[in-house]
Formats: structure tokens, sequence, C-alpha cells
């Protein structure tokens, strides 16, 4: 997958055009295999993911692209995908995961605000036709309102605080304050890290129209950062 190198970001041409990033502007990125993209594609995606926009500078000129989109990304847990399934198929040592997962940069993982594992289904959930879930129409209202009330209180969408609108608008108690410190602690989160968590909180109490961030809200951010517990 080395080809999309110039792609994924923009056409090389003489003038650049838009690429990938770009031509998902407003709109969502999705990488399945994340992986196996060259490391310097997706090192590349650490300035828009952070700033919003890409910066191409050559001798005669530099150009900025449009870049804020919603990244979604799938991987394997393993290099041949059965790590952790009940079949037991998996023969990956440890070494090969650790590298395996290593593809992905630290500074990249940093910003990605939801890592989460997804476990196989057995046969008999696939199969059970009865089990109450949310509709998607309630779901789409319930994110409507979030971003209503988000739109109300500071005039942006969570995802664009800044790090001293975050202090401003995703305040912690003394309690959520001792638990996202132990987080910090036993993860080894980043600064960023540690804002991103506090943003998705801020948007999990949104989804749950309070007012105030709780430790069931902190310890739910805090649960979405699966690769950072390695």
């Amino acid at each position: 997958m080395t080809s999309v190198a110039f792609i994924i970001v923009y056409d090389s041409g003489n003038p650049p055009k838009p690429g990938e990033v770009s031509l998902a502007h407003n709109g969502v990125l999705f990488l399945d295999e994340l992986p196996e993209f060259d490391r310097k594609v997706l090192e590349v995606l650490r300035e828009p993911l952070e700033a919003g926009q890409i910066t191409i500078a050559r001798a005669a000129f530099q150009a900025d692209f449009p870049a804020r989109f919603q990244l979604i990304a799938a991987m394997n847990p393993c290099p041949c995908g059965y790590l952790g399934h009940p079949n037991g198929r998996c023969r990956c040592t440890s070494e090969q995961v650790n590298r395996y997962r290593s593809r992905i940069s630290g500074p990249l993982l940093d910003r990605i605000d939801m890592q989460v594992e997804v476990p196989p289904l057995p046969q008999h959930e696939l199969q059970n036709k009865s089990r109450a879930m949310e509709s998607s129409r309630a779901i789409h209202q319930r994110v409507i309102q979030s971003r209503e009330r988000q739109l109300s209180r500071q005039a942006l969408p969570n995802a664009q605080l800044s790090s001293r609108e975050i202090e401003k608008y995703c305040g912690l108690d003394d309690s959520c304050q001792q638990l996202i410190t132990r987080a910090s602690n036993q993860l080894g989160l980043s600064a960023r890290a540690h804002h991103r968590v506090r943003r998705v909180a801020r948007t999990i109490a949104d989804l749950a129209q309070s007012d105030e961030i709780t430790p069931e809200h902190l310890a739910e951010a805090i649960g979405y950062r699966q690769l950072d517990r390695g």
C-alpha cells in the first residue's frame, strides 16, 4: 500500500491538488488495515489531525489545504488476525504482536481519541434477533442534541476545543482529578492524551445531558484508550 504515500495527503503535481485528507474535509476518512500503510504516510496525518489543515511547502511556493476530518481506522489485533479469538488459531508471538502494533507510532496514537477492541461475537449472539438495541434514529437524535449543547455552551464542537478552552469547559471536580491522575500514572498518558480524554468525557456527559463531567463519564473516556495499556 506504499503507493498511496502522496495520494493520501495531496496530489504532487504542479501546482499540487487536494488529496484524500482534504477531500474528506468536514467528513470521514476511513483507513482499513491501518498498520499496512507505509509509516511515513501515517506520520503525515499528525499535522491535519492536530491543526485541521495540511501544509505543502516547496522551494517556490507553499500551499495550505483544509483537512478537518474524522479519522476512523481499523486494524487486526495481530499479524494473523486471530489474537484472543476463541478458536485458538493465533500462533503469533508477543514479539510479533508488538512489532505489528508498533507500526502505529506513539505520537499518532496520541491523536486518536478512542481506541476500542471489538471482540468477535459468539455465534448465538449473531443469530439472536430478539436483543433489545437502541435504534439508529434514537442515536442520531442524541448526537444532534449533544452537538446543540456544545454549540450553545461554547460556540464550537468539543473536538475543536483548545487546551485553554478545555480548562474552561471540561472542568473536573476533586474525585475526577484523582481518577485522571491515577490513570495518567498507570497508562503513561501524555499531556495531549490527557486533554483528549477530557474532551471525550465532556462529550459523553453531553450525550447524557449532564452539565458536569462525573467520574463515570471520565472512567468511560479513559476506558476507550485501550491501546495505551499495551
